[in-house]
């Protein structure tokens, strides 16, 4: 199945305005800081590369927005720091300010900010008739169902300070993406939670590969996703692999990107053999396949 071409929506706002500190006030240096971002598009559930170029050189740098706060990494070049956000699948339309803080070499800091302009986005909705079982659990994993994602939940909420991926994120498997990230599904009349991943069609026993680099935090079977995987890869971002007929790691295991880490399976609640990819950025759930695209080239 072709996928869609990836729309890139790319906006440069230099500040005009960067505030000092660390003793008396002084004035903005002639090259002032700059900061653009970089997106798929600005909607919900989407992935933005934020790039902060410096006048000073910086010891660190951070960034509020939605009311949360996100960590700026390093990029090669010099006096260059980058960032990723993720825009909540259920951010509504408007305009929210990124506030930026960044702390010079030299013990003086830096203030900045940036505006995204995030359009409403509507999730499609499906209806499908399927056997009961896949409906409403027995009573008696409920117990289970709930352990495994407290367990899930508190790996996604840990931020690791530490970048571990590098460079663009790949699909996991050799196949076409369904493209069904937010959809929302109704099974025999009953409203189910939205689908926070994408699938990708493939044939059982299709290797699995990490789509970064990153560290082994899960490898376990799970009720609901069936042998599964998550990758933490540095500053609040990971990757869940699901219904894998085959787990090739441990946990605490490095892996690097492009390493085979399992085999497509239907595993778990699954009606058929494919993978199942979930990403989780700073706890918020985004698309994978707009990570990709935000780290597909370098920003402009």
């Amino acid at each position: 199945m072709a996928q869609a071409p990836l729309l890139t929506a790319t906006l440069i706002v230099l500040i005009g305005a960067v505030h000092c500190a660390g003793g008396e006030a002084q004035t903005p240096p002639a090259s002032e800081l700059k900061v653009a971002h970089h997106a798929r598009s600005l909607q919900p559930g989407e992935v933005v590369l934020l790039t902060v170029v410096s006048p000073k050189p910086l010891q660190s740098a951070s960034g509020t927005v939605f009311r949360k706060s996100f960590p700026l990494f390093q990029n090669r070049e010099a006096g260059v720091w980058q960032g990723l956000i993720g825009i909540d699948p259920e951010s509504a339309a408007g305009s929210y300010k990124i506030r930026l803080r960044c702390t010079c070499a030299d013990g003086t800091t830096l203030e900045g900010g940036d505006v995204l302009e995030v359009r409403s986005k509507v999730f499609p909705t499906r209806r499908l008739t399927v056997e009961e079982r896949y409906v409403t659990p027995p009573a008696e994993t409920e117990e289970r169902i709930r352990l495994e994602s407290q367990r899930v939940e508190e790996i996604f909420s840990l931020l690791n300070p530490r970048r571990i991926w590098n460079g663009p994120f790949v699909a996991p498997v050799h196949a076409p993406p369904t493209s069904s990230f937010g959809r929302r599904t109704i099974l025999n009349g009953k409203p189910r939670s939205p689908h926070w991943g994408t699938d990708f069609t493939a044939d059982a026993g299709a290797p699995v590969m990490a789509p970064n680099s990153g560290r082994i935090v899960l490898a376990a079977d799970l009720y609901f996703s069936g042998n599964t995987i998550i990758i933490d890869h540095g500053l609040g971002l990971y990757s869940f692999l699901a219904h894998l007929s085959q787990i090739g790691v441990h946990e605490g295991d490095e892996v690097r990107a492009g390493s085979q880490v399992g085999r497509v399976g239907a595993t778990g609640r699954a009606t058929g053999p494919h993978l199942h990819w979930t990403v989780r950025l700073n706890s918020v759930r985004v698309d994978p396949l707009s990570l990709i695209a935000a780290l597909a080239k370098p920003p402009p």
